[in-house]
């Protein structure tokens, strides 16, 4: 007679993944019992009380093991999760942004007292079912279910320790998305052609990473990294094996961190979803993205660094070039931002470039994993508020995301154009905002691993992404408006929140940015 033994889960420690797992799915809940004058507020609260216990019980579990203390953290879920220094910190990232997420999705002030998201979904654009749904002001909180998987996805993702539950956090994270990003309550066929270039482009990369994985198992005979990790150390042969499996699951990697030539699909997507969505995903999906691809080729691949070290140059440069030259063409601010996002993936895969083992350097150096953690907190901070400022510049027809409609919006309001100057500094890397910081801390490493010619490249490229930068603010404060001018919608305190907070990080990262590295400096290595 076969024994059945059941795995051994660690619950406590898995309680944070598990927070929002469960909240996704009691918020699916809702939606078949609650009444629907009734979802919003029920959703909204349900939404931010479970990010916001997960990020509590983050720092529980980061205390109780000890990471602050020397300890490595451990490997859970009969190997499958890796609990360690970079999974709490993504882990706290995410959260953190999920929150202003939250924020932003609730925000009904800005359509007149309903969320930005369609009505009903079903109800073909131009139709009379559309106007109905608009007209009885139909709202589809379904949205914030959606969100908690998604966050489910980006917290499993950059902690998986094994290629099947790498592959099942993509598409955890990945499907919630495609259907968000075809939800906007203005321009529906511009929203529903994001989410289907978004979902066929996402369904070429997975199929890329799964042939990817096949390979990799077939050349290491084992789905663990660790294993994967000694079968890569003490290779004789199999040599074909192994790269091809290596590239096509750096495929599947670059296309959610929107390194060229994967990134066809931003752009579109970005101006296409609701700006909540964008927002939402340009941060949270990056950052998970980026903790996986540095656990994978870190790890798993480490002691074949020589074979994708001169892939990673070539990918590094050519997304920065893609980035920063093509967005200098942009007329429409998501878009522009969308090439923004392109040209930062680029900078985070320069410091990519900077560790030669599990994170572990010599003293005075900083690691490749630790700077390119900070450059994410940067980054996901600027970006959620410059996404929530663009929600606050309207017309008649909803969002004014063309750039000519921005010209006269510091005279309109000069705080928030102010602000949005300020945020956009940031990501050209001026001193004194957290964006130069994390482009230091990011370069310093790749030089100190002997890719210079890359640092090289990519200070010459900052140069040309500062150009279209300051080229937004020259609009905004010595452009005459164009007609009546931009208009400036006055949200609710959720939005106002978030461009707030994603300021005051900016600012203070910039001025005293030693604490949060020293501390990532503790904590930024990787257990096998």
């Amino acid at each position: 007679m076969t024994t059945f033994n059941a795995p051994h889960l660690e619950y406590a420690t898995l309680l944070p993944l598990l927070i929002v797992l469960g909240g996704a799915v009691v918020g699916v809940l809702v939606e078949a019992f609650v009444p629907r004058e009734r979802r919003y507020v029920v959703q909204s609260a349900l939404a931010g009380v479970v990010v916001l216990a997960a990020g509590v019980d983050t720092a529980v579990v980061t205390r109780n093991l000890g990471l602050f203390h020397d300890k490595p953290g451990k490997v859970v879920a009969e190997g499958a999760i890796a609990v360690d220094g970079p999974t709490l910190f993504i882990w706290g990232l995410v959260l953190a942004l999920s929150f202003l997420g939250v924020l932003m999705f609730a925000e009904r002030k800005l359509e007149s007292g309903v969320l930005s998201f369609a009505g009903q979904a079903a109800a073909l654009p131009g139709t009379e079912a559309e106007r109905q749904a608009s007209t009885r002001g139909l709202e589809h909180t379904e949205v914030f279910p959606l969100l908690l998987f998604a966050v489910s996805g980006m917290m499993l993702f950059p902690a998986a320790n094994d290629l099947l539950t790498l592959f099942v956090a993509l598409e955890v994270l990945s499907l919630p998305l495609y259907l968000l990003c075809g939800l906007a309550r203005r321009r529906r066929l511009l929203s529903q052609e994001a989410a289907m270039k978004y979902f066929l482009l996402g369904a070429f990369s997975s199929a890329f990473f799964v042939y990817g994985i096949a390979l990799v198992y077939g050349y290491a005979g084992s789905m663990g990294f660790a294993q994967i990790a000694n079968a890569v150390a003490g290779r004789t042969d199999g040599h074909v094996l192994l790269l091809g499996g290596m590239g096509l699951m750096a495929v599947g990697l670059l296309f959610k961190v929107s390194a060229a030539p994967f990134h066809a699909w931003t752009p579109d997507v970005y101006q296409g979803a609701p700006t909540a969505v964008t927002g939402f995903m340009a941060a949270g999906t990056k950052v998970a993205a980026f903790g996986a691809l540095l656990r994978l080729f870190y790890v798993a691949f480490g002691g074949a660094r020589w074979d994708w070290e001169p892939l990673f140059w070539a990918i590094a440069i050519l997304t920065m070039v893609v980035g920063s030259v093509l967005a200098l063409a942009q007329t429409d601010m998501k878009r522009l931002l969308a090439y923004s996002s392109i040209a930062h993936a680029g900078f985070m895969l320069t410091g990519f470039l900077g560790a030669r083992s599990l994170g572990v350097v010599k003293a005075g150096d900083i690691s490749a994993v630790q700077a390119i953690l900070f450059y994410l907190l940067t980054y996901g901070f600027m970006t959620m508020a410059a996404f929530a400022i663009v929600t606050v510049v309207r017309d008649a027809g909803g969002e004014a995301t063309g750039m000519a409609r921005w010209a006269g919006l510091g005279k309109e309001s000069p705080l928030l154009a102010g602000v949005f100057a300020f945020l956009l500094l940031a990501m050209a890397g001026i001193p004194l905002t957290s964006g130069f910081t994390g482009k230091w801390a990011v370069f310093a490493a790749a030089v100190s691993a002997g890719a210079w010619p890359v640092v090289l490249v990519a200070v010459l490229l900052s140069a040309v992404t500062a150009f279209f930068y300051v080229r937004v603010i020259v609009v905004m404060f010595f452009s005459e408006p164009v007609g009546e001018g931009p208009s400036v919608a006055v949200p609710s305190v959720l939005t106002m929140l978030v461009i707030a907070v994603g300021t005051a990080v900016t600012l203070v990262l910039g001025v005293v940015p030693g604490p949060v590295l020293d501390r990532l400096g503790d904590v930024a290595q990787f257990i096998r």
